[in-house]
């Protein structure tokens, strides 16, 4: 067995280790930090036991001689454990306490790195902790300790008279007392301060002032202080993100959530993963296709459980080599072509009116039409093609049911600024499930296209945008397109 004492960085999963993701998917037992971000946490094996090692001011899960006893008993059982630690477990992390710990119980371990909060807190906030002409040095110091104690390890006097940048971790609570130190120590009364809340995460919050101010500035935790010539300096980047400070409740399935969620927090949101569907798949019988001319995928979902089903039969990709096939929208196509498969029919705007439309007066040979799909959904391309002459059969591979929400997940909801729709599934079982009054009550409500418009409308919710292109590009451009 092996204790692997990983750093989970600054909070933005974006910097985490390949290491360190490696480990989390594959590790059979979890125990985690209050700071390790939760996204993070989401990557760790879903059947590893998990276990919360977080202390916080009055709520402590495990106390750190818990959390090492912990790490012992685990051992015995697991083959591999992750210890996953907010920022760098060797940086004020205690790492080096649980690393003494498993050599004493002969426990092999690894120290996996991560990125501290004492730099990529002052990247996230355009400020450069060394700059050429400002600033050639930086120290980093821990705030958690009182500076009037009798017997003090911060020397603040000597590090007031350093010329240079002076980083403090989890030193919020002491700030007035720092400043006070400092000062008597020499240092300037109106040198720059920076305090960076949630550091790295949608909710971060950078604020500035003059070390003589520190003290009455209101600050939480967790922050970092970045005492220096170079807190005036102001690079700034994330916070201009265009969702920055905005939080977006995304109910797409989760197994559809990942390239929308993705975009969104590379854009400085806040995504509130709620699904109001949850995908089953169905069991069905593969009709015979030689006398079709067309087959119908109306979405990933319907590629990809007709393409598995295809294989556990038996059969492959030579299925559909007599037949056109056709696509609602390019990311359908693309899950085709994931299987070898090129679509032969593409809709410029994504939904089935615009596939049906492009099918011309059914005509000798060419009259039957199979559509693999949900099931039970608005049957607006069958109806068109029967209209137009086709054979039409429909083939549910999978279904959309309602999913479950945590009182934690629905209390976020509540004061989320904008809810994005993806079907109209979404719609109805979001309202089922959040509540009619809390759907109604997001000021902002962004629908992937007409189909879902239309089911927003008889459900009496007004979108205030409607993506331009019905695929989760379109949708990401109308939530931007929501803010400005």
């Amino acid at each position: 067995m092996t204790v692997y004492l990983v750093g989970s960085g600054p909070g933005d999963p974006g910097l985490l280790t390949m290491r360190a993701y490696e480990l989390l998917k594959e590790c059979d037992a979890l125990v985690y930090d209050r700071l390790a971000d939760s996204r993070i946490v989401a990557y760790a094996n879903k059947e590893a036991l998990k276990i919360s090692a977080g202390k916080g001011p009055g709520s402590v899960d495990l106390t750190q001689d818990e959390t090492n006893a912990k790490l012992v008993e685990l051992s015995k059982t697991y083959s591999k454990i992750v210890r996953l630690k907010g920022g760098d477990p060797f940086v004020f992390g205690r790492g080096g306490e649980e690393a003494q710990v498993l050599i004493d119980n002969n426990i092999d371990f690894e120290i996996v790195p991560g990125i501290s909060s004492s730099i990529a807190g002052a990247a996230y906030a355009g400020i450069p902790v060394t700059h050429r002409g400002v600033s050639t040095n930086f120290t980093v110091v821990t705030g958690h300790e009182n500076p009037e104690k009798e017997s003090e390890q911060v020397r603040w006097k000597e590090l007031a008279a350093i010329d240079g940048t002076i980083v403090v971790l989890m030193g919020v609570g002491n700030r007035a007392l720092i400043s006070d130190a400092l000062i008597a120590g020499g240092k300037d009364p109106k040198t720059p301060v920076a305090i960076v809340r949630n550091a790295t995460r949608p909710d971060q919050v950078s604020l500035r002032c003059k070390l003589e101010e520190l003290g009455s500035v209101e600050a939480t935790n967790p922050s970092v202080m970045i005492i220096g010539a170079v807190a005036d300096l102001n690079y700034a980047w994330f916070e201009n993100k265009p969702l920055f400070g905005k939080s977006v409740v995304v109910t797409r399935a989760r197994e559809q959530n990942s390239k929308l969620a993705i975009q969104l927090e590379n854009l400085g949101a806040k995504v509130i993963e709620a699904p109001a569907i949850s995908i089953e798949h169905l069991d069905f019988e593969f009709p015979d296709l030689s006398d079709v001319g067309y087959v119908v995928f109306t979405s990933t979902n319907g590629v990809h459980h007709t393409m598995t089903a295809l294989f556990e039969s038996g059969r492959d990709v030579r299925y559909f080599s007599d037949v056109k096939l056709c696509t609602v929208g390019t990311s359908t196509a693309a899950a085709l072509r994931e299987y070898g498969l090129k679509a032969d029919v593409i809709p410029q705007n994504f939904n089935g009116d615009e596939l049906a439309a492009m099918f011309e007066i059914a005509t000798e040979g060419m009259k039957s039409v199979v559509c693999f799909r949900a099931a039970a959904v608005r049957d607006t391309i069958e109806k068109s093609l029967i209209e137009k002459g086709y054979d039409f059969k429909n083939i549910p591979v999978y279904v959309n049911t309602s999913a479950e929400i945590d009182n934690a997940t629905l209390n976020e909801i509540k004061v989320a600024d904008i809810i994005a729709f993806s079907s109209s599934s979404t719609v109805t079982n979001a309202l089922k499930l959040f509540g009619e009054d809390t759907v109604k009550g997001i000021a902002t409500k962004v629908s992937i296209g007409p189909i879902t418009t239309k089911t927003m409308l008889e459900n009496d919710l007004t979108p205030n945008q409607v993506a331009d292109v019905a695929d989760i590009d379109g949708v990401v451009s109308a939530i931007v397109d929501s803010v400005k």
